[in-house]
């Protein structure tokens, strides 16, 4: 099937819909091909989960969605890009993560891994058997982690073994390795990232590599928000002459200039609204239909007055803390939200990102952030029950409090039309979805549509902020509307 765009004179080798960090990858990846490139995005501002604002007081600077950058940090692709040759610094808190405890106690995971198994008591040689070949060999084993899931790894197959015997599990039946309240809590805080009930499939999988990740690479923050990332990328591209164009919302694939390749950094839903019905079909589109997404979020900033009046100091120091209690605490609040239910003590994630960059607030000053799980498409503010769970680890934050802003999870949808129902992993991270985002076929980046790719963390790797599910779209796009089966080094933009 095709669109009946190759009948017309193409305008440019590539349009992509969607200017988050898959998209600019995307767009990076062709021209550093040589391909005249043109983004539209439908925000004022470029970046999607990379975009930072002045969302409560003046001279507060607020990450609106991502903050802390792991797999910044491990992507193959921000690696070929060089960060630091596009002015991009990466601060590390002085501890990755930290999870406080009921009673001031907190499990602190430490870049050593040796030292965090070592905070955890009888757990400690357990924990280091989980998680040392993982560490030892992190940059091939995340290399297939944030693959195409469709070819077998060439190099660290020990490892990938390793994490395929234990990474299948579900985070309950992990936890059952361990012990100590603290060893479960750990694996707990990590593994609820995934948004699913933790007796499901793989959760201890998604616990196990962001544990892995803190020891590998850290858990850094981008020196003056994460939308300086996004900022580096557009840069580049308008280097080689390419094109960003903002506050620009495209209604159908009609609307788009002719191009030899199309690449989409949306949702699946919003595919199957700008392909229209009778571009697709059926057995795909139905496919789409089926796609599952996962919880909202609800997301609240804050300006403080001071720093964070921790009940344990040391959670002073690490830039993401869990709250929650224990796992079993933080699995029955995974539960409620999997059943429809706002659960009065949810799991939060809460970021301070001013102990690493104190340049997003006034001099003696911070900014936080936290979100909960909800229900898709929730209206609820949750802020009061998430300052509740902030509270009970650090008395007194409320009254550091100069600033607020509120995201329900329906207002996180309106503002970035992929978080469906406020779902910020683009897509249900279960074990089918991972493997066939977002429809069962051989090439996920490649719709029934000539020429048209999706690119988006509805497609592998899946979601965070890597670049890879842009790089992957368009390197097939390069083979296979150019000719081109090695594209020159991303190093080769124009750098500042």
């Amino acid at each position: 099937m095709t669109t009946g765009r190759r009948s017309r004179t193409a305008e440019l080798d590539a349009v992509v819909v969607g200017a988050g960090p898959n998209g600019l990858a995307a767009a990076l990846r062709m021209a550093a091909a040589g391909r005249s490139v043109r983004v539209y995005e439908r925000a004022e501002t470029w970046g999607g989960g990379t975009r930072t604002a002045a969302l409560t007081e003046p001279g507060f600077v607020h990450d609106v969605c991502s903050t802390a950058h792991p797999m910044v940090a491990i992507s193959p692709f921000f690696a070929e890009f060089d960060l630091a040759a596009h002015g991009v610094r990466l601060l590390h808190p002085q501890i990755p993560f930290a999870h406080p405890l009921s009673d001031g106690r907190a499990v602190l995971a430490h870049r050593d891994l040796r030292r965090t198994a070592a905070s955890l008591g009888p757990d400690g040689p357990a924990y280091e058997q989980l998680l040392g070949p993982l560490v030892a060999d992190a940059p091939r084993l995340l290399s297939t982690l944030l693959g195409t899931f469709r070819r077998p790894p060439t190099s660290g197959l020990p490892a990938v073994l390793h994490f395929a015997r234990y990474g299948l599990r579900s985070a309950e039946s992990l936890a059952g390795r361990f012990e100590t309240e603290q060893a479960r809590a750990l694996l707990a805080g990590c593994s609820a990232h995934g948004m699913m009930r933790l007796d499901r499939p793989i959760t201890g999988g998604l616990g196990m590599v962001l544990a892995l990740l803190s020891h590998a690479v850290g858990w850094p923050v981008v020196a003056g928000g994460s939308q300086a990332l996004s900022d580096a990328m557009v840069a580049a591209l308008r280097a080689t002459g390419g094109e960003v164009v903002t506050g620009h919302e495209i209604g159908s694939l009609d609307e788009l200039p002719a191009a030899r390749a199309t690449l989409l950094d949306i949702a699946p839903d919003s595919f199957l609204r700008l392909a229209g019905s009778d571009r697709l079909p059926g057995g795909y589109r139905k496919s789409l239909r089926r796609f599952r997404y996962g919880p909202g979020v609800c997301k609240v900033d804050w300006a403080l007055s001071g720093p964070m009046p921790w009940i344990n100091p040391d959670v002073g120091t690490a830039g993401t803390i869990h709250l929650g209690g224990t796992f079993g605490n933080i699995a029955a609040s995974e539960a409620d939200v999997a059943a429809g239910r706002h659960p009065e003590e949810p799991f939060v994630l809460a970021v301070q990102p001013t102990v690493a960059d104190p340049s997003r607030a006034p001099v003696g000053k911070h900014v936080l952030w936290a979100y909960c799980h909800v229900p898709a498409g929730s209206t609820v503010d949750m802020s009061s029950v998430i300052e509740n769970q902030i509270e009970a680890a650090a008395p007194g934050f409320r009254e550091l409090v100069v600033g607020r802003h509120v995201m329900t999870a329906a207002q996180m949808a309106d503002y970035d039309p992929n978080y469906v129902g406020g779902d910020i992993s683009a897509g249900e991270t279960s074990l089918l979805q991972m493997l066939a985002r977002p429809a069962p076929r051989w090439s996920t980046y490649r719709t029934p549509v000539e020429g048209v790719y999706l690119c988006s963390s509805a497609t592998p790797p899946g979601p965070a902020v890597h670049g890879m599910c842009g790089d992957h779209a368009a390197r097939l796009a390069l083979r296979q509307r150019f000719g081109i089966r090695r594209p020159p080094s991303l190093r080769t933009l124009p750098t500042p």
